[in-house]
């Protein structure tokens, strides 16, 4: 039997909500749990990593945000639970459920912009098993991929100094993880992006001014640049790798005269060219035109610049990817539950590789003279000690955002973690976390 397409636009329509956003066993556990009565128990899931991922030596934590708005959006229109009732996903007892699903919850957690490490209770949810399970999906979805990205990002910016780095990797990844990557970096230290769509969503600054092909479809170099200056202004940054660098430069500053805002190196050994540029910029009285650079940057190869007279990184494809680390290992697991005489107890995954703790987490991070020296873990406990700082904070109250905050207080609050890391957390080289993860 040939099923009937959807009609044009519904999936469109369908976008609006976070609900399908999710996996098919999710919404099978809901039924059988309805249906056997184990739903309605209050329980208690928590997001955290067993390890980093390729030896790194902290975590940063992004998405957050983004987070509390698909717990918010959370909800099944009437196609999508025809569509659930008529493809057999589950039954129709389910999707009556499900079309009053408002998530009514606590949530705590981690804010945008902290530091993780293994084990970092970097969310809390507590609502009843139906309705804190079935945001499993999502809420790892983005979590796993806006904190990879933001790791990698912090990395980066670390490398970079005070360089600025523009992240410009739309084009390497899907159209909507292109969004959610450069926000996840401007949370880590970026400081402008490629993507219009973040900078619309987001408020991010954008940058950006010409690629090859502009050079290619003027008659000359020379007109392509005569063509950008007219359109943009002296102070635009001109890409003068098409042809030969060289040339591309006395070109660059014969055009816009010496007041050219910078150049873009995007091919060769960036180290030596740099360097070349910067003394032919020099020579013809450019002292003051900015040198940026682009072509397939990682943290190790903006290291490696370090010494080399660029003023600024365009990074793509690493940045976007991960930098080797697309994901951050983040799991979802229940923690604590009702039981059937409604007393709160302790439960735990305990398969082999893949053991947890039982019981709701706090977390503070232990400070000795402003130096983190430890990630305290504690199961059933309030407080800390005096050179201890808590980590989690309140995200939802009953189904409602707590004091949602912008993203240059989350921008802020990285600044500040990253000064309270040791110094070996700074180094690029796979190796242990920087602070150890202990249990209070």
């Amino acid at each position: 039997m040939t099923r009937a397409a959807p009609a044009a636009g519904a999936h469109y329509r369908d976008r609006v909500t976070s609900a399908l956003l999710t996996d098919h066993y999710e919404l099978t556990m809901l039924q059988a749990c309805l249906a056997d009565g184990t739903a309605s128990r209050r329980s208690v899931f928590e997001v955290f990593a067993r390890s980093l991922p390729g030896g790194r030596r902290y975590g940063v934590v992004a998405g957050t945000a983004r987070v509390l708005d698909a717990i918010q959006a959370f909800r099944f229109s009437p196609a999508q639970l025809d569509w659930l009732a008529s493809s057999g996903v589950v039954d129709r007892a389910t999707c009556d459920y499900l079309a009053d699903y408002r998530f009514a919850g606590d949530v705590d957690g981690y804010p945008e912009g902290e530091m993780y490490f293994p084990h970092s209770p970097v969310l809390t949810v507590e609502a009843t098993f139906a309705e804190a399970v079935v945001l499993e999906t999502v809420v790892l979805s983005i979590l796993n991929h806006d904190c990879a990205i933001a790791s990698a990002a912090s990395r980066m910016s670390l490398a970079a100094g005070n360089r600025p780095c523009i992240e410009m990797g739309s084009r390497r990844t899907h159209e909507a993880a292109a969004v959610s990557a450069a926000r996840a970096a401007y949370v880590a230290g970026f400081e402008s992006t490629s993507n219009l769509g973040a900078g619309h969503l987001f408020g991010i600054p954008t940058r950006g001014t010409s690629a090859h092909a502009f050079t290619l479809v003027h008659d000359s170099e020379q007109a392509a640049f005569a063509s950008q200056v007219a359109a943009l202004g002296a102070g635009t940054t001109l890409l003068v790798d098409t042809y030969d660098v060289t040339r591309g430069v006395a070109t660059a500053v014969a055009v816009a005269g010496t007041d050219l805002g910078g150049v873009r190196l995007d091919s060769g050994d960036l180290i030596e060219q740099a360097a070349r540029v910067r003394r032919q910029l020099d020579e013809l009285g450019a002292t003051g035109t900015r040198i940026v650079v682009t072509s397939d940057l990682d943290e190790h190869a903006i290291a490696a610049l370090a010494a080399a007279p660029v003023d600024g990184y365009g990074v793509g494809t690493y940045l976007v990817t991960g930098s080797g680390a697309p994901t951050a290992k983040m799991v979802y697991k229940l923690v604590a539950r009702e039981d059937a005489d409604g007393v709160m107890v302790d439960v735990e995954k305990r398969s082999r590789g893949k053991t947890g703790a039982g019981g709701r987490k706090t977390a503070a991070r232990r400070l000795h003279d402003g130096v983190a020296v430890a990630e305290v873990v504690r199961v059933h406990a309030d407080g800390g000690r005096h050179d201890e700082r808590p980590l989690q904070v309140p995200l939802v109250r009953r189904g409602e955002v707590v004091q949602p905050e912008g993203l240059e207080r989350a921008r802020a609050r990285h600044r500040e973690a990253v000064a309270e890391l040791p110094e070996k957390a700074r180094k690029l080289s796979a190796g242990q976390p920087a602070i150890p993860t202990t249990r209070g």
